[in-house]
């Protein structure tokens, strides 16, 4: 990679499938790459941490020490790809300390990628923060999640005119046994045989889109 990926999920409101989309994201990596550091910022369970507790650590934004040792971890072109949970109660916490300290510019000087993925919802909150992340997140680097299972039906227009990344529902019953703290994306397409099953063919078609991410980042960077 020409600079080590940051992926920042994050949206102002809970229950939009940003745990899950960390935890697809985290697994699609550490299978990748063999490695992968990653950050939960959450309140409530059951979180990142309490899914895949060998590569995620707790963080906080609350005061400025946490918001330092996290800033520490994370800016650094060591190779290794970072993905951060970010918790609903703090996304305009977080998103106020990366305009203070200028993470933008701290990252490109130090050689470090961070990507913005937004879990898009239709409701007045969600509108606001997007439009927020708009007029500071340069355009390659926000990118607006599109979770199926939450949007049920077409984006609002103005999360529809960036990138998008489409995150596709699944039926109730395999949602209920993805949830399962035990449950690996990864272990599961090693164990399950029959690659035409839908939890199957949902995987990959994620991972792949991970895949073309990743692409687009270095195509960005080249």
């Amino acid at each position: 990679m020409p600079a080590t990926p940051l992926y920042i999920i994050c949206s102002p409101r809970p229950q939009v499938g940003k745990t899950l989309l960390a935890r697809l994201l985290t697994e699609f990596l550490l299978l990748k790459n063999g490695d992968v550091a990653a950050f939960d910022v959450n309140l409530k369970e059951p979180s990142l941490l309490d899914f895949l507790p060998k590569v995620t650590e707790t963080a906080d934004v609350i005061d400025t020490f946490g918001k330092m040792q996290l800033m520490d971890r994370v800016i650094l072109d060591d190779g290794l790809a970072k993905v951060i949970d970010l918790g609903f109660h703090a996304f305009d916490e977080f998103f106020k300390m990366t305009e203070e300290i200028g993470l933008l510019k701290e990252a490109a000087r130090r050689h470090v990628a961070p990507m913005i993925l937004f879990m898009a919802d239709t409701d007045r909150a969600s509108a606001r923060a997007h439009e927020m992340l708009r007029d500071r997140i340069p355009r390659m680097n926000l990118i607006t999640v599109d979770n199926e299972h939450i949007v049920r039906g077409e984006l609002p227009a103005a999360m529809a005119t960036g990138r998008v990344f489409r995150l596709p529902a699944l039926p109730g019953f395999l949602k209920t046994y993805i949830d399962r703290l035990n449950f690996s994306f990864t272990g599961y397409l090693r164990q399950e045989k029959d690659s035409s099953t839908e939890l199957h063919q949902w995987i990959r078609r994620n991972y792949l889109a991970f895949r073309e991410l990743e692409l687009s980042l270095i195509l960005q960077r080249s």
